[in-house]
Formats: structure tokens, C-alpha cells, sequence
């Protein structure tokens, strides 16, 4: 049964969170608002992700903190390769200059992510504040950057959030045209390469769902990163052979 909570819980910094199963409900306003204040620490930011949760506020608000039921996820067996982007990334593989890197520009990839336009919103949700906690997150290791480069160009690229194998997508970017699918892609072969199950995507989107995504009960969820979490994390390095996970399987679509 869907909760639904009137009075947000306003926490204190270090504050335990409240259960998940208080986040407010479909027929709320804020459906999977969970509470509001507390820090972006990266204590506070692992805790947070450990159990589901994700900040999510835009300039002048407190930090809101959400965990949505349903969650949009990524089954990484579940990616659809669409034919279009299998030749992009063919081409992307075989070009010289062209290379996927990890970890090698985190603070230029959220700041790009960061000033992508979004259809639909104004603004952006990621705001100074939140750069600043996720750089500290990615300089404790919990953090990373998947980032497309050509000709030494950063053109493209992702961050995420990983707490042992359990993976949080957080937002992409792109420069020049399939940059960010061909990030998300090589996510995606990482992952297949170490065992690496699901990709939390948070919130539905078209985009999302045609490649792929979908939606599966929080408590499902739950139980899958509070596995994945017991599980030693992997080498944040893309190896160019990985691209193979994903190039020896047949391509759907167009």
C-alpha cells in the first residue's frame, strides 16, 4: 500500500533518515518526497544511497530527499541496442582518437551535466551545492565519471553513484550526437563485464524506457542494492574489450 505523509519530516544534520516507506505516495503531490534538511556530506550521501535515497532540490530550496515508488531501473541484460547506435559505436571504436575514460574528468562532466538543457524544466536540479558533495563523493571513491572523448575532447559522458555493485545513474550529457548513449553503453558493458545487475535510473523518462528501463517496486529495489552492496566494488577502468558485451549480441530496432 502506497503511503502518504502530510507533515515532511525536517532533519537535522546526522539525522537517521526516516523509513523509506514513509516517502509520500502517488496520490501526493511530491510523490517519493521522503524528507527535507539534513547535509550533502559524503557520510550522509552514502547513507542515503545505501538505502534508496537520493537528494534532489533546486536553487533556493532545502535539500529534498526522495525515494520513489515505484523505481525506474535498468536490468543491464535488459539494454536495447538499437541498430543505429551499434553502428555509432562501431565506428566510435574503430576511429583513432575515439576512447571511452573513467574517472579522468568527474568535476567537467557534472558541470556539464549540470548546464545541459532539459525538456520541460528551466533550470537544473544540479545546483553548486550539489557539484560541490558529489566531487567530495567522487574524491572518497563513491563517485564516478563515464565520459566520451574525441581527439581529446571531452564531447560526452555520465556520472553515477557506486556503494559496492550496487550502481545509481545520476545524469548524462552530450556535445555531439549518440556521445552520452555511447557513455551509457559502456556503463552498461562494464557492468555486464563484473557481474553488475541493475542500473538505478530514479525517475521514468521516454528515454529511459526506449532504451530499455522500467519500473519495479521499491521494496524489489531494496532488496536488490542491499545485495549488491555486500559485494566487493570493481576497478573503475574501461577496457575497450568490454565494448564486446554488448557488440556480440543481436540489435533491435532501428
Amino acid at each position: 500500500m502506497q503511503s502518504r505523509q502530510t507533515q515532511l519530516p525536517f532533519l537535522a544534520p546526522g539525522q537517521a533518515f526516516p523509513p523509506v516507506d514513509q516517502a509520500w505516495g502517488l496520490d501526493s503531490p511530491a510523490a517519493g518526497l521522503l524528507a527535507a534538511g539534513g547535509r550533502l556530506d559524503v557520510a550522509t550521501l552514502k547513507q542515503a544511497y545505501s538505502q534508496g535515497i537520493f537528494p534532489w532540490f533546486s536553487e533556493g530550496q532545502p535539500i529534498f530527499w526522495w525515494s520513489p515508488n515505484p523505481r525506474m531501473t535498468l536490468h543491464v541484460a535488459n539494454f536495447c541496442l538499437h541498430r543505429s547506435l551499434k553502428q555509432s559505436i562501431k565506428k566510435f571504436r574503430s576511429t583513432a582518437g575515439c576512447e571511452v575514460r573513467f574517472n579522468t574528468a568527474f568535476d567537467s562532466v557534472i558541470a556539464a551535466c549540470a548546464q545541459s538543457a532539459r525538456r520541460g524544466q528551466p533550470g537544473t536540479w544540479i545546483v553548486s551545492d550539489m557539484i560541490d558533495a558529489y566531487i567530495n563523493l567522487h574524491q572518497a571513491g563513491y563517485a564516478h565519471s563515464v565520459e566520451t572523448w574525441v581527439d581529446g575532447r571531452l564531447v560526452g559522458g555520465l556520472y553515477c553513484v557506486a556503494i559496492g555493485k550496487a550502481l545509481f545513474g545520476e545524469s548524462m550529457f552530450s556535445l555531439q550526437s549518440n556521445a552520452s548513449k555511447i557513455a551509457l553503453s559502456a556503463l552498461v558493458c562494464f557492468c555486464k563485464a563484473h557481474d553488475i545487475a541493475t542500473i538505478d535510473c530514479q525517475q521514468n523518462t521516454s528515454h529511459l524506457a526506449s532504451l530499455g528501463a522500467n519500473e519495479i517496486g521499491r521494496l524489489d529495489f531494496l532488496t536488490g542494492i542491499q545485495k549488491a552492496q555486500t559485494h566487493s566494488p570493481p576497478n573503475w577502468y574501461f577496457d575497450p574489450l568490454y565494448w564486446g558485451e554488448i557488440l556480440n549480441s543481436r540489435a533491435l530496432g532501428p
